[in-house]
């Protein structure tokens, strides 16, 4: 990311602390504000995530920046005996963890709060690592992508879903003015915190995307690298290997 983007504009602190902070403080209203801006396409896109990752019959998989969960709780679908869902804002797991007990999935899936930048696994330890809308929040990007490689396994499944800018018309001029006017209209609206949904946006627009993404995937070390564009060019699915 060329440009550094944080919530709070905070110079006096790191862009994972304000990060946190600012999960922190939107946790309890993240998931029904999210279904309202995205117009619930994003639950679409996570399930083309775990018919993904499913196809690999994973046993055990790492769900960085799970926020409250709602990735880590489909991937139940996939039949794997274990599930960690990590993040570093413990407001957004503790949401998680009341909607996993309510589907009585505790025996399933653990929620860990963690750094994404520091995983707390040994090398070659997971079958699938997913990470949804979470990668361009890393602090530094490619530390993280590295510590995701390191604990795949060999020729493990390696999936993001992640924000991504429409590059045809009129596709590309709807999501600008939707992206910087109306979205964080919303946040400003329904959510406390007024600085976290023009940050989503910013951060989404600054992100690098496609053929950028890809290459700093190869960079990193992934292999059979592939990115998938969905509902225009809005999201894109990205896969690769180990």
């Amino acid at each position: 990311m060329s440009k550094k983007i944080t919530p709070y504009k905070d110079t006096s602190r790191s862009k994972k602390e304000q990060v946190t902070e600012m999960f922190d403080t939107i946790s309890g209203n993240y998931d029904g504000l999210n279904r309202v801006i995205s117009f619930g396409i994003d639950v679409k896109w996570r399930k083309k995530v775990v018919k993904l990752v499913g196809k690999t019959n994973p046993k055990n998989i790492l769900d960085v920046a799970t926020g409250t969960g709602d990735l880590a709780i489909n991937l139940a679908k996939t039949g794997a005996s274990e599930i960690i869902g990590l993040d570093i804002s413990a407001g957004m797991l503790e949401v998680g963890k009341h909607k996993i007990k309510s589907k009585k999935l505790e025996n399933l899936i653990n929620m860990v709060k963690a750094d994404s930048e520091h995983l707390p696994y040994s090398d070659n330890y997971f079958d699938a690592i997913t990470v949804a809308f979470g990668v361009r929040n890393f602090e530094n990007l490619e530390k993280g992508l590295s510590e995701i490689l390191r604990v795949l396994k060999p020729g493990g499944i390696f999936v993001i879903l992640e924000t991504s800018v429409p590059t045809k018309t009129p596709y590309k001029q709807g999501y600008k003015f939707y992206s910087t006017k109306i979205l964080p209209l919303i946040g400003r609206v329904f959510s406390k915190d007024r600085s976290a949904y023009s940050y989503l946006s910013e951060s989404a627009a600054a992100f690098p995307y496609g053929e950028a993404f890809n290459n700093i995937l190869k960079k990193i070390g992934f292999i059979d690298v592939e990115d998938n564009p969905q509902t225009f060019g809005a999201a894109t699915i990205y896969t690769a290997s180990k």
